[in-house]
């Protein structure tokens, strides 16, 4: 479907106070893009001081979102996907990577933020065959993600991809984010997957926590989990091979010297059975 066709709905107010920073938008900044304010830049260099390699950490959490989709829809057989937090327009979104390999693969993409809202079209040029929208909710209430209307884009009884990737820290343990998964799971069918990264202190517990303490000064959440703890949010599902592994080493492309702590994120997928 092309973009001109493509939906956008709305169930937040369009709010955008660029005074603060917003995790999308340092993230985008990480990763080089435009759409970014000096209040984004500033906590972003500020994180990079304690963290001189987040940069390449935030690009190796990108790539490992093309491989990730490339394996389900090659491998796996999915053509839909349910992309959660997924932040500003950049190469290989999700959708580019799926209709590349599947033209009619199906993507809802969901963001909180403005900005990202702003700039749908661009995460919706969809291919002919295939179709994308957008939902402007917020995963802490998983009922205006199910609720909104451009979930009507996928089939809910054939299986989908829920994507949460580097999205789960910005909540805290009694956010409930166990609940709030299996809130996203009990909505789609056996044979779906779930995919997740998250960043850890555990490659190094102090500047983790230089971080954390950054982020909150800002007042954005931050909160890193252990590879126990990211194992845990897959309950539910049975994780697929090679398991919950540091972003960089989950199925590297052929070929490729692979430093597995040279990011900081974990890493995996989980079937639905």
């Amino acid at each position: 479907m092309p973009d001109t066709d493509a939906q956008v709905t709305s169930r937040l107010p369009a709010i955008l106070d660029t005074s603060v920073p917003h995790d999308a938008r340092v993230y985008d900044y990480w990763l080089g893009g435009k759409d970014n304010y000096p209040a984004d830049r500033a906590l972003g260099d500020t994180i990079a001081t304690h963290v001189p390699a987040i940069r390449s950490m935030a690009r190796a959490n990108r790539a490992f979102l093309g491989r990730a989709v490339s394996h389900l829809v090659g491998a796996a057989g999915i053509d839909q996907f349910l992309d959660i937090g997924t932040g500003m327009p950049s190469a290989g979104n999700t959708h580019e990577v799926a209709q590349r390999l599947d033209p009619a693969a199906r993507v809802v993409y969901v963001d909180n933020d403005p900005v990202v809202l702003a700039h749908a079209r661009a995460l919706m040029a969809s291919t002919p065959q295939g179709r994308t929208a957008f939902a402007h909710a917020d995963l802490h209430a998983p009922h205006s993600i199910l609720d909104d209307p451009a979930l009507s884009t996928l089939d809910l009884d054939r299986p989908i991809a829920i994507m949460l990737v580097a999205i789960l820290m910005y909540f805290r343990d009694d956010d409930d984010p166990h609940g709030i998964i299996g809130r996203l799971l009990d909505a789609v069918p056996s044979g779906s997957y779930l995919v997740i990264t998250h960043p850890t202190a555990d490659f190094d517990e102090r500047a983790m926590a230089r971080v954390t303490a950054s982020a909150e000064q800002a007042g954005l959440i931050f909160h890193p989990r252990s590879r126990v703890e990211t194992e845990s949010l897959f309950t539910g599902t049975e994780i697929v091979d090679p398991g919950v592994v540091p972003v960089a080493a989950w199925r590297p492309d052929s070929g490729s010297a692979v430093d597995p702590e040279s990011a900081w994120y974990w890493a995996g997928i989980g079937r639905k059975p």
